[in-house]
């Protein structure tokens, strides 16, 4: 495996920056994406595009997800023109969508059942981060195949941590999710409370952002939400269907995530108001002052 033919599904936010690292990098490049039109600009770049995941797949060195859920992502490996279905021997596939550690296991018996190897490898970081190649891979699976993979994921990250067995990666993003969109949702309320409560925002924005609530998310978000600027970075559904996943993981280990679930509803009701392809610092909108609206 020594120059990689990679084959990328999913050319969304996320998907077409990690794209655009992989051309960077000088990979042989074969792109599927239900949308052929986000594709032009990389195969003006010299990537392919193919018509099926099966297509994109059939002579791949790694095979690479980054899809919205556990749903979509099924389709795409498993279904009847699924890259499983054509993936060489000796390929390794890369789930590095947002999932639940159940679809994780599913998708590990069918390559294993191929003899095929999997890596979870979701990420953290958004749209800026996939496009700088500054991504964090949190990466389950074994430690031999991550090796033939690293240059790889290194061309589109900041760092690679190896949690453990497969699986390990996806278990910690959403737990990172869940407490990103805590903070997200903690975040919009106070901000709302503030402009309600008559304060200076700038002055109690500086306080909040330069003192001990400060944190990467909540600087990035108050920005966002104090200029209205919600072009997706992040979008609000697909934080709320990881805190939706989040919460029904924790069930299962009996725990109830109280503020997930709190925070979930914050998400919820931003979608309900129709800003579910928004930027996620959209949720402030429904705690603003009428005045400030």
């Amino acid at each position: 495996m020594a120059q990689k033919k990679i084959a990328l599904l999913g050319l969304g936010l996320m998907g077409s920056g990690m794209a655009g690292r992989l051309l960077e990098a000088g990979y042989a490049l074969t792109l599927y994406n239900r949308t052929t039109e986000k594709a032009r600009t990389f195969v003006e770049r010299g990537a392919k595009l193919a018509g099926t995941p099966a297509e994109a797949a059939a002579d791949a060195d790694v095979i690479l997800s980054m899809l919205a859920d556990d749903q979509v992502c099924r389709q795409a490996w498993l279904g009847k023109e699924g890259a499983l279905s054509s993936a060489p021997s000796g390929s390794v596939l890369v789930e590095s969508s947002t999932v639940t550690p159940e679809w994780i296991a599913e998708l590990d018996r069918a390559a294993r059942e191929r003899h095929l190897d999997l890596i979870d490898a979701p990420v953290t970081g958004s749209k800026p981060q996939a496009a700088a190649g500054q991504l964090l891979f949190l990466v389950g699976g074994s430690a031999d195949v991550l090796v033939k993979i690293r240059p790889v994921l290194e061309s589109m990250s900041r760092g690679i941590v190896h949690l453990g067995p497969t699986g390990t990666g996806a278990r910690l993003k959403l737990i990172n999710n869940f407490v990103c969109g805590v903070q997200a949702a903690s975040l919009a309320e106070a901000l709302g409370l503030i402009e309600h409560s008559g304060l200076n925002i700038a002055q109690a924005l500086q306080v909040l952002t330069e003192g001990a609530p400060a944190s990467p998310i909540f600087k990035t978000l108050s920005a966002r939400m104090m200029a209205r600027d919600y072009e997706p970075n992040f979008a609000v559904k697909l934080m709320a269907k990881d805190m939706r996943y989040a919460v029904e993981q924790a069930k299962q280990h009996s725990q109830a995530l109280a503020t997930g679930a709190a925070a979930l509803s914050v998400f919820e009701r931003a979608i309900t108001a129709g800003d579910g392809e928004k930027d996620m610092s959209a949720i402030v909108e429904q705690f603003r002052a009428p005045t400030q609206s």
